[in-house]
């Protein structure tokens, strides 16, 4: 069973703040480091996307563009 609930983050925040101390330390040591880490990893940014369906090289297009450089470097350095 799942349930949502629609509120905003100001709304959470002062549900939090009002909390005894106790629960406060409970939540926080639930949602340490690596939690969020977890979480933020799963949740790929609009760029993030972006970057990976982007275009990609070919095998034989990243060979032409490396011989194309060791071109242009031997040039430019004589």
């Amino acid at each position: 069973m799942e349930v949502t609930l629609n509120i905003r983050y100001e709304q959470l925040l002062a549900a939090i703040k009002k909390l005894p101390a106790a629960k406060i330390k409970q939540l926080k040591s639930v949602l340490d480091e690596q939690f969020i880490y977890e979480k933020a990893t799963e949740e790929l940014s609009d760029f993030q996307s972006y970057l990976l369906n982007g275009p990609s090289m070919k095998t034989e297009q990243f060979e032409q563009y490396q011989a194309n450089r060791k071109h242009f470097n031997q040039w430019r350095t004589k």
